[in-house]
């Protein structure tokens, strides 16, 4: 198919040199991502489904059944938010803070910042997780409050077996 039928960006009075030009600049511009929010309910665990990402952002899709990231932590090399989209948390943060959070709210992250929440709704929560890469100021990526590092996957961050609710989905359709 000819650029010109896909490109509407170029002008009436294009010479070939512009022409070239245009056609190189398309040429090395990536594609979109397109992407489904879709993801299987848990009976017990918690998963994380990357739906996007590029060099310096993605998006997760996030499902847990019970619990939540129970480690008070930080990540030292990202800015990132969490968007309720089912169910219901509460996060907390290093002084005392207490945030009840429902459907459709959520919580920006800056780097640095130390939070943890925690499931509060009898339906698996449902989060949005979107990061973007900031330079790291730490000599590792995340950290419990006392300064060591914590693993996402390890038991202290709340990790336990996944046991998915066979063929019950939230989200778009197949």
């Amino acid at each position: 198919m000819s650029v010109d039928v896909l490109d509407k960006g170029q002008v009436e009075t294009e010479t070939p040199e512009m022409r070239k030009k245009r056609e190189a600049m398309i040429a090395n511009s990536p594609p979109p991502q397109i992407f489904k929010l879709r993801a299987e309910m848990l009976a017990k665990g918690r998963s994380n489904q990357i739906v996007a990402e590029t060099d310096n952002m993605w998006v997760n899709l996030k499902v847990y059944a019970g619990g939540g990231e129970n480690g008070l932590h930080n990540h030292t090399d990202q800015d990132h938010f969490h968007l309720i989209m089912q169910g219901s948390a509460c996060f907390y943060g290093p002084r005392g803070e207490e945030k009840h959070l429902g459907q459709y709210e959520g919580v920006m992250l800056p780097s640095g910042s130390f939070y943890r929440f925690l499931a509060t709704s009898k339906e698996p929560l449902v989060l949005l997780r979107v990061g973007c890469k900031t330079p790291q100021t730490a000599e590792y990526s995340r950290y419990n409050i006392y300064g060591d590092p914590l693993p996402s996957d390890s038991k202290e961050n709340g990790r336990v077996e996944v046991i998915p609710r066979k063929g019950e989905f939230w989200g778009a359709a197949k």
